[in-house]
């Protein structure tokens, strides 16, 4: 496979100005020559090698930290923004693009906010609803698009949370055969809460007066367990989280309270599936879902989602993408720690195989992928249909999707019988029509932004245009 060339630009000029060096200084404390260092802060050459080891050596630089997942995330958002009408006449090309996500992120990331208000502010609009004239109208990202991307761009990985988390399982002895009564033990140990189970649709309620933790009756162990780390969460590591929030620095406190309750089901999700010994087992089982959904009595979304965020520097598992789905085709959790990223707005590619999941309940699609880059990728989708706890509950169905790029496929045991070889054995995928570059997709909705359109009215193949070079 290609090595991927680094250009981290910004990073390096940021570091030299923390330590109040000039370029000459820093340069010679790199053994670099000023010119060189110079167009490695400009982004016109990749870092070296050479360089890395000296940012290590010289200033304990964290070289996990030197990743071009984040430019490729802002890249994808840019792209799928400029994809909206209002841009059509001007379309910058994708080296533009790369070099803005490259040498000035904080300017692209403040034209995705200028483009998600603008988005909000038109969808208000269109539906004429009630906010309309009211004086709280005014066009900002809505707080659950705020927290989204909160998490998006920490690569769904908040490592101090992560390793409280992990201490907790152990200390609370959650790896036990009784997790459930370890977890309850820890709460009237230390906070003295009683914890009780009742019939009713609410999941989890605490009653601080009363010391009481209610749990509902209905739901299954692992959600019980979750429910209860979560409030754990709350109670022991309130400073931790409060502080994680401060540095996210939302300008509304409805972002603030989404984004507290995320943290503290990412904490409950670390706990209940802590970070070595569940690395160490998915590697033994070679990701085998249903496996580790056993071993550590949690649910197929669960197990999925977290395997989606193992991303610990010094002790990486596979960069996995996750993403699930509602039958509307609507996303409604995406995270990608691989090359692949998903459409902020709308639905995923009609093509992908998480979609015909609603299809085959209970079962595993397998498909081999490859998006119009020529990356090739193993997805996994199926539904995860949550029942209501009673006869005339309504059921939520949704489809999870989860994969990775095709070099780590030998780590997987739903690889094993799929001949990973053969380029025909590939499906082609995108991930949004308006930026989708391929021709003759006979599941297009809408044409291509960056392409142009030729109209033949004695024509007609698969699609009623045929697309032009941009």
């Amino acid at each position: 496979m290609r090595a991927q060339k680094l250009y981290a630009g910004v990073t390096l000029r940021e570091t030299r100005q923390k330590q109040g060096l000039t370029q000459k200084d820093f340069a010679a404390k790199l053994g670099v020559s000023l010119p060189y260092l110079n167009q490695m802060e400009n982004n016109h050459r990749p870092v070296s090698t050479t360089v890395v080891l000296a940012l290590a050596q010289e200033f304990g630089f964290d070289v996990t930290q030197l990743s071009v997942g984040e430019a490729e995330r802002i890249v994808a958002d840019m792209r799928e923004a400029l994809a909206d009408p209002v841009f059509s006449t001007t379309q910058p090309p994708l080296a533009d693009m790369q070099l803005t996500a490259s040498n000035a992120p904080s300017l692209a990331r403040a034209f995705l906010e200028l483009h998600r208000a603008y988005r909000q502010g038109q969808e208000r609009l269109a539906s004429l609803d009630e906010a309309l004239g009211r004086e709280d109208s005014a066009m900002s990202p809505s707080p659950w698009e705020q927290v989204r991307d909160f998490f998006h761009y920490c690569d769904n990985y908040i490592d101090s949370i992560d390793r409280v988390a992990e201490n907790y399982a152990a200390q609370a002895k959650l790896s036990g055969p009784n997790p459930l009564g370890s977890a309850h033990d820890w709460l009237a140990e230390k906070h003295n809460i009683h914890l009780r189970a009742q019939n009713t649709d609410v999941l989890r309620h605490y009653d601080p007066a009363g010391r009481t933790l209610t749990l509902s009756a209905q739901a299954a162990t692992s959600t019980k367990l979750f429910q209860i780390a979560h409030q754990t969460a709350l109670l022991d590591h309130d400073d931790l989280l409060e502080a994680t929030l401060d540095f996210a620095n939302f300008n509304t406190p409805e972002a603030r309270a989404i984004c507290k309750i995320g943290l503290a089901n990412y904490f409950a999700g670390a706990a209940t599936l802590p970070y070595g010994r569940f690395l160490q087992v998915a590697q033994e089982t070679r990701h085998d879902l249903e496996l580790l959904a056993s071993c550590f009595d949690a649910s197929i979304e669960q197990v999925a989602h977290r395997l989606s965020t193992m991303q610990r520097p010094g002790l990486k598992g596979i960069p996995f993408f996750f993403v699930r789905v509602d039958q509307a085709g609507t996303i409604t959790k995406r995270h990608s720690a691989t090359r692949l990223q998903f459409a902020r707005f709308g639905g995923a590619c009609p093509l992908w195989n998480v979609h015909r999941a609603f299809e085959t309940p209970g079962q595993f699609l397998r498909q081999l992928a490859e998006t119009p880059d020529g990356l090739q990728y193993l997805s996994l989708a199926r539904d995860v249909s949550k029942q209501g706890g009673s006869f005339r509950a309504p059921i939520r169905r949704y489809a999870i999707g989860l994969g990775c790029e095709i070099r780590h496929a030998g780590a997987m045991v739903y690889a094993d019988d799929l001949d990973v070889t053969n380029r025909q054995a590939f499906e082609p995928i995108g991930i949004s029509c308006r930026i989708c570059e391929r021709h003759n997709c006979h599941q297009r909705s809408v044409p291509p932004i960056e392409r142009r359109l030729q109209v033949d009215p004695n024509s007609r193949s698969t699609l009623p245009y045929s697309i032009g070079e941009p």
